[in-house]
């Protein structure tokens, strides 16, 4: 009995020193100031972690949207690059005690953090994560970001312990398609 409490206790021990530096080594952290209504509009993705919800997908931008019940509407579009179709996703999310993290659900009543973890100073820019540091997204209110601006939000990304090797980063040709939702839907939503 005596010796199967130790294994117990020993494995225990291991286990918490070995999962603890995974758990710490990620700063999930938010901003300290963000407002919702300069975040609502469009923005383009840059580079994401590869999962599947977004998987051969190109031309990546979202939309968020303020909705009349105080929520918010958001809408995910890429273009398949094997098919050449669309694809459209429909969410919705909504603030949190938390400045500068969202809860976003795209199915039933199941959500997700979205933290905002840096910003471009007039919002031109988004690091994005979530409570896994498998989910990672650089987005920006135009297709593309200067090299200087990449490398910056790189940096950052580093700083906070996510490895920025796997990140992909996103064709953005600047499809037609894309042309008429843009003039459709404005970049502030107020």
């Amino acid at each position: 009995m005596k010796i199967l409490f130790i294994s117990l206790l020993v494995s225990l021990l291991v286990g918490c020193v070995l999962c603890a530096p995974a758990s710490t080594c990620f700063d999930r952290s938010t901003v300290a100031d963000f407002e919702l209504s300069r975040f609502l509009g469009r923005w383009y993705e840059i580079a994401r972690y590869d999962h599947s919800f977004e998987r051969n997908l190109e031309a990546v931008c979202t939309d968020y949207l303020m909705r009349p019940d105080g929520k918010i509407e958001v809408v995910n579009r890429g273009i398949n690059e094997r098919t050449g179709e669309e694809k459209v996703v429909r969410g919705k999310a909504h603030t949190t005690d938390v400045v500068g993290r969202l809860r976003v659900s795209f199915f039933w009543f199941f959500y997700s953090d979205y933290n905002v973890l840096a910003l471009g100073p007039d919002y031109e820019w988004a690091l994005i994560g979530s409570r896994s540091p498998k989910y990672l997204w650089i987005l920006a209110r135009t297709p593309h970001l200067s090299a200087a601006t990449i490398a910056r939000i790189l940096r950052l990304a580093e700083e906070r312990g996510y490895p920025t090797a796997p990140l992909l980063f996103i064709d953005q040709p600047g499809d037609e398609r894309y042309q008429a939702t843009e003039q459709a839907i404005p970049n502030a939503t107020t």
